[in-house]
């Protein structure tokens, strides 16, 4: 049976390294270790699996419902479980067809009067009144299409990102640890677990904010890639080795949320700075694409986390941070 690298895997099926390693952290996949042999590899009963989760995936199945679906036998499971995805589906479509006949009426309303010289007001009642019974409204029928092609924008438009926020990274102190080797985010986040707990971190830093990058990012060339993680700490504080203190000198990002193991959402982030927004660009670091040219990941409540001893789940949320400036 043919066994299959890591980073083989990472690049036909289009899956980033770390969501391989995530999934088999939480149980979803596994792999195997060849004796004398750095990478992780994949077998055929793996790939089939992976394959599988992938199709789930892309029709909107979180995690934990999947590992459901691929953990269980009875096919009975499978049909509960996607029966529930498709409940929360109609929920949303409906709830977005309603928007959309509501905006269409308030747009009809407003035709009508576009010549009159009156200014636009939500709150007028012969307006409103409209929008009012839309909402009320119990039963919206989507129009389904069926072309591929319209499936295919369907698809495209859902990949798209419309929540990006911009935000100010203030200048901070940092706790820096970097780690190269096999699952460098598990070494490095075991080792700032400690340092958190050790130094009470969250005791005298409430608002203590951790983030993290590849450091270097990972290549087919290399066996192992690093891990870098920073959490913010008092200017006065002292760091014990492997930590090293550091300073961050702030800046503009581009912020989109996702929960952990959505790691494929990075290209939807950089799609957006690159090509779908018409105010800022990418102000990525010169560094050879080493440590992500400047990109964060901030795991999210993780010092308040760690401080409750909160296990790693999915439902950790994470902020993707994508170095912008405006455009000129």
């Amino acid at each position: 049976m043919e066994l299959i690298t890591i980073s083989q895997v990472s690049k036909d099926y289009k899956v980033s390294t770390r969501t391989l390693r995530y999934y088999e952290q939480i149980g979803l996949l596994r792999s195997t270790k060849k004796e004398g042999y750095a990478y992780r590899v994949y077998n055929e009963e793996a790939i089939c699996r992976l394959q599988q989760i992938i199709i789930l995936r892309k029709l909107s199945i979180p995690l934990k419902h999947i590992a459901h679906i691929l953990g269980d036998k009875e096919i009975l499971t499978a049909i509960k479980v996607l029966k529930e995805n498709i409940s929360i589906l109609k929920d949303k479509i409906n709830g977005l067809s309603a928007i959309k006949d509501i905006l269409k009426s308030l747009v009809k309303e407003l035709e009508k009067k576009q010549h009159v010289e009156v200014r636009f007001n939500l709150l007028d009642h012969y307006v409103i009144q409209e929008v009012v019974d839309s909402l009320s409204l119990e039963n919206y029928h989507f129009k389904e299409e069926n072309e591929v092609e319209d499936l295919k924008n369907a698809v495209n438009n859902l990949n798209k990102l419309n929540n990006v926020r911009v935000v100010k990274l203030p200048p901070f102190t940092i706790a820096a640890n970097h780690y190269i080797g096999e699952n460098p985010e598990e070494h490095a986040g075991e080792q700032l677990e400690q340092f958190l707990k050790q130094s009470k971190l969250y005791e005298r830093k409430p608002d203590a904010r951790v983030f993290g990058f590849n450091h270097p990012n990972p290549s087919e060339h290399k066996s192992h890639y690093g891990y870098e993680v920073w959490v913010t700490i008092p200017d006065d504080m002292e760091v014990p080795k492997p930590f090293v203190k550091k300073q961050f000198e702030g800046g503009l990002y581009a912020a989109h949320m996702i929960t952990l193991g959505n790691f494929h959402e990075w290209e939807w982030l950089s799609n957006w700075v690159n090509s779908d927004n018409p105010l800022y660009e990418a102000n990525l670091a010169d560094d050879n694409g080493e440590i992500m040219g400047g990109a964060l990941e901030e795991h999210l409540n993780y010092a308040y986390y760690s401080s409750l001893n909160w296990p790693e789940s999915d439902a950790h949320q994470l902020d993707l941070l994508f170095p912008i400036k405006l455009k000129k």
